[in-house]
């Protein structure tokens, strides 16, 4: 049997860092987006429940895979075991944003 591959993928949504586990990550058809699907959530067998893996299971419910702008992801990481999905404040400033910039540079020659 083939081992089972979990990634984590941290990406800023909003101002916020989610940070969600998956069984599958891809580039995808759509450029520039990469393609997560088999979204994992801690089944919790106790009567505690933490309040913010909650909220991020009830914004990706019914999901069955997502597309994430590749300028939004900050790092993907093949990991041995789930941990905590979770959905965190963005460190630093609130008032700075990344430069917009082209993905790839212009075709030679072509005016800019």
């Amino acid at each position: 049997m083939a081992a089972s591959h979990i990634f984590r993928i941290l990406f800023v949504n909003q101002g916020k860092v989610y940070e969600v586990y998956a069984r599958r990550v891809g580039h995808g058809d759509l450029f520039g987006f990469i393609e997560v699907e088999e979204l994992v959530f801690g089944e919790r067998s106790s009567v505690v429940l933490d309040p913010s893996e909650e909220r991020i299971k009830s914004e990706f419910m019914g999901v069955k895979r997502t597309f994430l702008p590749l300028h939004s992801v900050l790092r993907v990481d093949e990991v041995k075991k789930q941990g905590v999905s979770k959905i965190s404040a963005l460190e630093g400033g609130a008032n700075v944003a990344q430069f917009p910039m082209p993905m790839y540079p212009p075709p030679p020659g072509e005016k800019k």
